[in-house]
């Protein structure tokens, strides 16, 4: 059930931004191989480092030569979006998982996987804010989620309830439309999946359970301008010139 592509690439590429998490990154990815080799599967995890001060590319770069389904690329600057867009673009695998270094939800990798291999998807979004969903962040990052898919369904008509944290697909499928993407930062993790929609993409959401193993690394307060401002941009690319 886990072997390798006849062409010896990974069936399941795992792709995570990471941006000074030095506290976390070893015990995450260690943990993260472990349960991925449980599973059985042919995996590669890729850690799309974005301008971090700390000592993350240090221990990014010392994992890979530890494990070797783990490797580290440095996106010039802080930009989660270009991070895991480049990312996406480096992988090999069949599917991929765009997962978050505070999560490494496992279990939403088994259920998403086994959707992508039934062939009745392209896309599994796992969501924070759907019935059945656990969401334990504090109270105004979930008012926030909120809020912000509430500004996505007025500024391009998502119907979905979240676009943010985890999701998988299928590559070959999904490409396309990481390279029609043009905002960065925050906001290409929900271009890319409101794109994925319009293009009419088989899309399912999930619920997740979200349990965070430390605060938000950027402050949400300091967040809020760029975020307007990059959906305002989304808003006219979608709009203003008809994309899909």
């Amino acid at each position: 059930m886990g072997a390798a592509m006849n062409d010896g690439r990974p069936e399941v590429s795992v792709v995570i931004p990471v941006y000074n998490e030095a506290l976390i990154l070893e015990e995450s990815v260690t943990a993260l191989c472990a349960a991925l080799r449980e599973r059985g599967w042919a995996f590669e995890i890729i850690l799309a480092e974005n301008g971090s001060r700390d000592e993350t590319p240090r221990i990014g770069e010392d994992l890979g030569r530890r494990y070797p389904e783990v490797s580290i690329f440095r996106h010039p600057e802080p930009n989660y979006g270009g991070a895991l867009r480049q990312g996406i673009l480096r992988a090999s695998g069949r599917f991929v998982i765009c997962e978050e270094i505070d999560l490494c939800d496992a279990e939403f990798h088994g259920r998403a996987i086994e959707l992508l291999r039934g062939g009745g998807v392209d896309m599994v979004v796992g969501s924070k804010a759907m019935r059945g969903a656990d969401d334990t962040r504090p109270l105004g990052r979930r008012v926030a989620t909120r809020v912000y898919n509430g500004m996505l369904r007025v500024a391009v008509g998502f119907r979905g309830t979240d676009t943010h944290g985890l999701k998988a697909f299928v590559r070959e499928t999904v490409v396309p439309v990481v390279e029609a993407c043009v905002v960065e930062h925050d906001v290409f993790a929900s271009e890319l999946v409101v794109r994925a929609h319009r293009r009419g993409l088989r899309v399912l959401e999930i619920p997740v359970h979200v349990r965070e193993k430390r605060a938000p690394s950027v402050r949400l307060l300091n967040r809020v301008p760029k975020v307007i401002r990059h959906v305002a941009r989304l808003m006219v690319a979608i709009h203003g010139r008809g994309d899909g």
